[in-house]
């Protein structure tokens, strides 16, 4: 059984714990041993208007692009693939939009890719993702975190 799967099986405030957890390990991890590190983002468009997401850990406040981390060995594409099953419930035909290095304590290389999807309707994993709001590029939700800005830039 892969991790995401038994933590899909907890109830929602103990993945939430999780993620949070989990969170807080992998960024002490990242700074002990800073390498670069790569990630995907995900560009959900729906009549001209994109998805925008708050995560239930790290800087909840922040509005961001769906995404995360790829796992060792995965392709980009597939990891958005993956990101987008797993946080919007969602299977679509993603296709590369773009890469954008953002730099903190590492480089972070971000992958982005952008599908269109049939309808607004998607069924986010409440222990991830505290919200979901749909809102036009020139207006999204503030505040807005420093990947999604510079991803916005590129739109």
């Amino acid at each position: 059984m892969r991790p995401e799967d038994a933590l899909a099986r907890l109830p929602v405030p103990l993945r939430r714990l999780a993620y949070r957890v989990g969170y807080r390990l992998l960024v002490v991890w990242s700074r002990a041993r800073p390498s670069d590190a790569q990630g995907v983002k995900c560009v959900l468009r729906h009549e001209g208007r994109i998805l925008f997401i708050r995560h239930t850990y790290g800087d909840r406040r922040l509005w961001e692009l769906p995404g995360g981390g790829l796992h060792r060995g995965e392709p980009p594409l597939e990891a958005a693939a993956r990101e987008a099953r797993e946080e919007l419930g969602v299977e679509l035909a993603w296709r590369p939009l773009a890469s954008v290095e953002l730099r903190d304590h590492r480089l972070t290389t971000m992958h982005v890719f952008a599908a269109d999807a049939p309808t607004d309707a998607v069924t986010h994993d409440p222990g991830e993702l505290a919200e979901v709001r749909w809102a036009a590029p020139a207006a999204p939700p503030s505040p807005l975190s420093p990947s999604s800005i510079a991803i916005l830039r590129l739109l």
